[in-house]
């Protein structure tokens, strides 16, 4: 049996998406079966507890057909198998979980303002990143905003804690005279001269914040 929780870093099951997806509950154990390989196989997908489990059964012996966990196992019939396995897996994984990587109040406030005003979700761009998000302007694919977890150090701040951020444009012209070094910073992995960062600690206050997010998405429509 094969434990997938590192699968869900980051994430939030949908449990509606599974029942979608065709995944049976009983008394809060959500199962999921399925026959792959021309049928030669059946995958059984277990989520209980926010935890999740796999392991594929051999339908000829009904044993649990482990080589497909054995990284060193190679072979065309396994390649075969295991490359059905995991792309089942992986489907499980992208459909019916979501991203839930921001934990401060601001930040959950911010993604709610910007699905309600602009219908826009954060995208995940980055594999390796994935801390990091941006905010897309559907108009012209520009981003107006990039939302990050990070250590206070990386701000020059002298503390290991660490925050949500949200990065936003800014008129040029006038963005030293906002910067303050302390509540809104120089763009942090930006542009300097025209994106600033905000902590997401509420020392700036969400109708400030959203006001900034809407003069954010006005200057990416600008040529």
């Amino acid at each position: 049996m094969r434990v997938l929780d590192s699968e869900l870093k980051n994430k939030s099951i949908d449990y509606n998406e599974l029942l979608k997806y065709g995944f049976i509950n009983i008394d809060g154990i959500y199962t999921y079966k399925n026959k792959i390989c021309n049928e030669q196989f059946e995958m059984i997908v277990i989520i209980k507890d926010n935890k999740i489990t796999s392991k594929l059964i051999d339908l000829a012996n009904e044993d649990e057909y482990i080589l497909v966990d054995i990284k060193d196992t190679i072979g065309e019939f396994v390649g075969k198998v295991r490359e059905e396995y995991e792309n089942e897996l992986q489907n499980i994984i992208a459909k019916c979980t979501k991203y839930n990587v921001f934990k401060s109040k601001q930040a959950k406030e911010i993604i709610k303002y910007v699905k309600e005003k602009y219908n826009d979700d954060l995208e995940y761009l980055w594999k390796k990143f994935p801390e990091n998000a941006v905010l897309r302007n559907k108009k012209n694919n520009k981003w107006y905003g990039a939302l990050m977890v990070l250590s206070k150090r990386k701000l020059e701040i002298d503390s290991d804690e660490i925050i949500d951020i949200l990065d936003l444009r800014y008129q040029k012209d006038l963005i030293k005279d906002f910067i303050d070094n302390d509540k809104i910073l120089p763009g942090y992995h930006m542009n300097k001269n025209s994106w600033i960062t905000i902590k997401l600690d509420d020392s700036v206050p969400n109708k400030k914040i959203f006001e900034l997010i809407d003069n954010s998405y006005n200057l990416s429509l600008e040529k």
